[in-house]
This record gives C-alpha cells, structure tokens and sequence, in this order.
C-alpha cells in the first residue's frame, strides 16, 4: 500500500523518479557484498532498495510497516489494531505539516530470499538473528545517505517490532531514521536496545500484554482458539488468514487507547515538531 501527502488532508496519486546513477551503483555494490553467490537475491535486492528510493524521493517522511507475525501479510489481511496505529502515525505528521509516503516491508514470503516463512522466523525468534534485519539495514542506509533531508519511521507490532529494532541496531548511528515498537515479543525483550530513536510501548495501558510478559499459558490458548477459528471458518468455505483469528486480550494496541496515542504523537512532536 502506497500513499502520500503533501499536506495535511490532501492525498495526491503516488510520484515515481528514476534513480540516479550514484544510487543506482551503491545498490549494485551493496547488493554484491550480501549476495555474492545468488544473482535472484540480488536482483531482489536491488529492485526493492530501487522502490523504496524512488518512493521516498519526494516526501519529507518515509513510513515503514512491518506487519506482525510471519511479516508477508498484504495491508488488507493486517489486523484492525495494527492498522489504527499505522493510520495514527501518518495523520499525525500530516497534521504536524509533512509530506509523507507509506510503504510495508515484507520480511518473508514463500519465494523471498530463499527459505519458508516459518523457519526464517522460527530462527529469529528462538536465536534474536536475521540476516533479513542486515539487508533491510543496508537498503535504509542507501537511501539515507543519497537523500540527506529524508526521515524515516519505522512502524512495527509483535516480531516486527523485534524486526525492526534489529534494523536499527544493525544501521548504527542514524539521525534519520526512527522506530516505533509495539508488543515486543518476550524472547526478544532481553536482545533488544533502546535509544532516544526508538519507542517501546509493551503495555496497552488497560491490561499487561502476556506476549512481552512470558505469559505462554495465555499465549498458547490464544493461539489454540485461533486454530479453531481458523479452521471453523475453512470449513465453511471462508478461508482468512491464520494471523486474523488471532485474539490475545493485551497483545493489541488500538490507536485510540489514549496511553498508546499518547506516547506515540508524545514522540513524534518530540522528534520532528512542526514543519517549518
């Protein structure tokens, strides 16, 4: 899902320039290095960095969802929640007087980067790793350093919010690039690091969220019940997404909640005030 403002209330179609050649070559050497055996992968690579330049070229602001759960879920199978926090973000730095551009970031896919969806994030899960987290990194730091007035937000919920302060971790010191974490999964509580660029928000301000807390006596009922859904609602003939049958009272972060809101247009005001 693409869209961009110019300012607050208007939408105006998306815009796309062709890279220039300084990026055009960075992306290529980059690309290289993280894939010096595999001419898919860099192909991959490459296209993706040259979508999110050529997105971002125009707008104050970049924001980047990172769906939750296995990270491959298109914007119409993202749950309400994560949605409302997304939506959230973007009006407020629309009202805030940016031009910004939404774009989500898959972290896999049955045919990205060359292993099933469950064991590139299985893998992360148990041992904090991604290589994934590397390559997003790298495309970030491209584009960063080509368009020097460029922000970026990064939204992520559940194991993309891990995802993305992994991103952050591996990118270093950035000025431009900024992240919003919401329920933490809780083997990553201990891996992740915060800085003045990151927001970790692990409880909703109504009830603790059993996925940051080790609660797994709720969190395998959770995702028992969802099972049931699931499959109840296969059988009659009305197949949805496993993520969307999930229902963790706790683990959901509604924009409207007035401490989620709150800290987030807190952070947002804090680190880009109004445009000028």
């Amino acid at each position: 899902m693409l869209k961009q403002r110019t300012k607050a209330g208007s939408e105006v179609p998306d815009s796309f320039s062709e890279p220039t050649k300084p990026i055009t070559e960075a992306a290529s050497q980059v690309a290289a290095r993280l894939f010096p055996k595999n001419g898919k992968n860099r192909k991959l690579f490459f296209n993706q960095l040259q979508d999110l330049y050529s997105a971002a070229r125009n707008a104050d602001i970049l924001v980047i969802h990172s769906p939750g759960g296995w990270g491959n879920a298109h914007w119409e199978n993202v749950q309400d929640w994560e949605k409302s926090i997304v939506t959230g973000v973007t009006a407020t730095l629309g009202q805030l007087g940016y031009s910004y551009i939404m774009k989500q970031y898959f972290r896999s896919g049955d045919e990205l980067w060359g292993k099933p969806s469950w064991l590139r994030e299985g893998k992360f899960f148990v041992f904090g790793k991604s290589f994934r987290a590397e390559v997003f990194a790298a495309e970030l730091k491209v584009v960063t350093a080509d368009l020097p007035h460029l922000k970026i937000v990064l939204v992520g919920a559940s194991q993309g919010a891990a995802f993305d302060n992994k991103t952050l971790m591996a990118m270093g010191p950035s000025e431009q690039v900024y992240s919003i974490e919401l329920g933490t999964f809780f083997a990553h509580m201990q891996r992740r690091q915060l800085t003045t660029r990151n927001l970790a928000i692990d409880n909703n301000g109504f009830m603790k969220d059993p996925m940051c807390q080790r609660d797994l006596w709720q969190g395998t009922k959770s995702y028992f019940k969802a099972f049931v859904r699931w499959f109840n609602y296969k059988m009659q003939g009305k197949p949805v997404k496993f993520t969307n049958c999930i229902n963790t009272p706790g683990h959901e972060y509604q924009w409207e909640y007035p401490k989620v809101k709150g800290r987030i247009t807190a952070f947002l005001n804090a680190n880009f005030g109004g445009k000028h």
